[in-house]
């Protein structure tokens, strides 16, 4: 397939799926600012980090998260450390919406994918996001599992973190390990960690 065609075909698909104007009173942008404060991890639950994964302005990243937090889906939290940052939680409302999401049908359609298909799509996207990033000099958010900051082994020794990330210094738990980061970067395969599946 001509690549002109692939690339149409993926924004067309994106489009569709963000679905058209408000769905369930929020609209694509404020709908993408949730999907993002779901998946990111304490370090990049922040304004700059929310504006850097999607390529945008600080000051309109700043409008959705107004919007946001004035409609009760986002809580702040001051730093304890540096009083200017504050960290942004998913509230309770937040998490009860986001059962509705309108990409709910791009994730069914990509579940129905049998399982070698899928993996080798998610590899292809990756490649192609990651690629995307490089020419436009944005970040790529990525996951514990493949970033070279990546310390541990999930045991348990006197005086070590089962994990820990490089970069900050700082342990992380488990559900951490599949959360977006700000700080990613590329250069580990996954391990596979005893009894839990790798995503």
């Amino acid at each position: 397939m001509d690549s002109r065609v692939i690339a149409e075909l993926i924004l067309h698909l994106g489009r569709i799926a963000s679905g058209d104007g408000s769905v369930g009173g929020l609209t694509p942008v404020q709908w993408a600012g949730l999907r993002y404060f779901a998946r990111a991890n304490r370090f990049s639950r922040t304004p700059s980090a929310f504006a850097a994964f999607h390529g945008t302005t600080r000051g309109t990243a700043s409008q959705t998260i107004k919007g946001l937090v004035a409609d009760g889906y986002l809580k702040q939290t001051r730093s304890a450390t540096d009083g200017r940052s504050v960290r942004l939680d998913l509230t309770g409302k937040a998490r009860a919406v986001l059962s509705d999401d309108p990409i709910e049908a791009l994730v069914g359609a990509a579940d129905a994918l049998p399982p070698g298909v899928r993996d080798k799509f998610s590899v292809a996207l990756q490649r192609l996001l990651g690629s995307v990033a490089l020419q436009a000099g944005k970040p790529l958010f990525g996951t514990c599992e493949t970033c070279v900051h990546f310390q541990g082994d999930g045991c348990c020794r006197e005086g070590a973190n089962r994990y820990e990330c490089g970069f900050v210094n700082e342990a992380l738990t488990a559900d951490e390990l599949v959360q977006l980061c700000i700080n990613f970067n590329a250069g580990k395969t996954a391990p596979p960690r005893a009894g839990t599946a790798w995503r």
